[in-house]
């Protein structure tokens, strides 16, 4: 017999490299988009967090500014913001205020919490109750001795004790409070707070 293929075998194997051939180009290409797929989304996350640390800074920044900077048309940066309140990223735009010098009757203390979590919840339940009390101005989870961390804000020494004693101590997961007031800011947000004024420590009373 023959070892030279017949008409019908070659124009088979010829089929099958073209079709070989094909699944290689096809490859080829999907591994050409998948890369230029990552290049895109990683320009994008970089430029996001452009963004965001320009806002971070001065949440006042215009537009304008954030596309000068950038290299970004306006008309991009405007999406790209509009993306992240969508997205939640972007949860609002706030400015740092020294009340100490507009208030001189506000009083902020850091609360710490030890909390048994519910199961199955572990801390959300808890820590969603506490942050929809207005006089609470954050609440972290933290690592080490306490479970969360709550910033408080009040009128006075006692007022803020009394929110404690009679809220926040009496929630049934909250095992035990430990209390600092806070006597004055130096620096908040990345925004320094310094003056030449007096250390005033030993010049309050509880």
């Amino acid at each position: 017999m023959s070892s030279e293929n017949s008409p019908r075998e070659s124009a088979r194997e010829g089929a099958l490299n073209l079709q070989w051939y094909h699944v290689n180009d096809v490859c080829g290409d999907i591994f050409v988009a998948c890369g230029l797929f990552y290049f895109s989304f990683e320009r994008k996350i970089t430029m996001d967090k452009k963004i965001l640390k320009l806002l971070e800074k001065n949440a006042r920044i215009e537009v304008k500014d954030i596309a000068a900077i950038t290299g970004k048309s306006e008309a991009e940066v405007a999406s790209e913001m509009k993306a992240m309140q969508d997205e939640g990223i972007i949860r609002g735009y706030k400015g740092v205020i020294d009340w100490e010098r507009v208030e001189t009757d506000a009083v902020s203390a850091i609360i710490e919490l030890k909390v048994v979590p519910a199961a199955g919840l572990g801390f959300e339940e808890v820590a969603a109750r506490i942050a929809k009390y207005p006089e609470v101005e954050s609440v972290y989870l933290m690592s080490g001795a306490c479970d969360l961390m709550v910033t408080v804000k009040g009128k006075t020494f006692r007022e803020v004790s009394d929110f404690l004693s009679k809220e926040l101590a009496r929630i049934d997961s909250v095992t035990s409070t430990a209390t600092q007031f806070i006597m004055r800011r130096y620096k908040e947000s990345g925004v320094e707070l310094t003056s030449n004024d007096e250390d005033e420590r030993g010049n309050f009373s509880l």
